[in-house]
């Protein structure tokens, strides 16, 4: 799954938008539970990025619905 930037999260449509959301936060509660189990993760780093891409679209979302 690709991390998406602002630009790129402002280009997409709503449906992109709902449905990239939904897979990225199937992967982070993927991720938190391999690490919850005892288990190690080959990039640690990428939890971080899923939650601020997660975020991303989050507000991107939020900003239509004001405007």
């Amino acid at each position: 799954m690709a991390i998406f930037r602002a630009s790129e999260v402002h280009q997409m449509s709503d449906s992109e938008l709902t449905e990239q959301l939904s897979k990225l936060r199937l992967e982070l509660m993927q991720k938190r539970a391999k690490v919850s189990t005892g288990g190690s993760t080959e990039d640690p780093g990428r939890i971080r990025e899923l939650r601020r891409t997660i975020a991303r679209i989050l507000t991107e979302q939020r900003s239509r619905k004001q405007g």
